[in-house]
């Protein structure tokens, strides 16, 4: 899949294709120490043999069949204490894509995955370097599922099963892209809690009492919003409470 032409200032301009590979944020890394990597850069393979997802989990994908990439973006602009902004904005702009194809249901679930209603579409895993007290690069890796029809995991969805479509991964490709840098760019302009009011509203289970499991116990807690460190905010029997990624996980029914 090559020859992508997104209409953008610079991402997708430095494109990688392969055709297989383990990861693409690991090809990513791997250029950004070379020095090899601009701003923008995308690594895209048809077939990811150990794509990594949130929690050391491994991703699911059929090869061919989904979008497997990772974009290098260069955000020096943001403090370390902020870099959660960038989660922000990215997960705001794969559901600004999502939404092209199914303009009802999207939803984010903390802190990065795409869901639809209450099924898995995507995920996004960011990998930060930082210098200094500052953002330095970001590793951003995708992970979608298009026309992928059957799954294992029975809590995952394709944009295939939800609409009946079957879609051109190469268009996709460029119109993901737009969407990114999109965001990227107002995050730029410092519209941040704009986005964070924005992506609060986006949220699964935002202002609903939903069931966690939080250490060793099940608890019911209404999602508020996230604090300055991306912490997920719950109101709770016990009141506010803040939790880490680690701390606490959803539960479906």
């Amino acid at each position: 899949m090559e020859n992508i032409s997104p209409q953008t200032r610079f991402t997708g301009h430095q494109f990688v294709f392969l055709p297989e590979c383990t990861s693409t944020n690991t090809v990513a890394q791997q250029l950004l120490i070379k020095n090899e990597a601009t701003e923008g850069c995308v690594i895209l393979t048809e077939n990811q043999t150990a794509g990594r997802g949130q929690r050391g989990n491994n991703w699911e994908a059929g090869a061919g069949q989904n979008l497997t990439l990772s974009v290098i973006y260069k955000p020096v602009f943001l403090a370390a204490s902020d870099q959660f902004f960038l989660n922000i904005a990215v997960s705001l702009g794969v559901a600004d894509f999502l939404k092209r194809f199914l303009p009802a249901g999207v939803l984010l679930k903390w802190p990065n995955d795409l869901y639809f209603l209450e099924k898995k579409l995507g995920g996004i895993l960011i990998e930060n370097s930082i210098s200094g007290s500052t953002l330095q690069s970001s590793v951003i890796g995708i992970g979608l599922n298009v026309n992928q029809a059957t799954f294992e995991n029975p809590n995952a969805v394709s944009l295939k099963q939800i609409s009946g479509q079957t879609f051109d991964l190469k268009k996709l490709t460029a119109i993901l892209l737009e969407c990114l840098e999109k965001r990227y760019l107002e995050l730029q302009k410092n519209s941040r809690l704009q986005m964070q009011q924005e992506y609060w509203g986006q949220l699964l289970g935002f202002g609903e009492f939903r069931l966690f499991e939080a250490g060793d116990k099940i608890m019911q807690g209404k999602i508020v919003g996230t604090d300055e460190y991306g912490r997920l905010q719950l109101e709770t029997e016990k009141g506010m409470q803040t939790f880490d990624l680690k701390e606490i996980k959803f539960l479906f029914s």
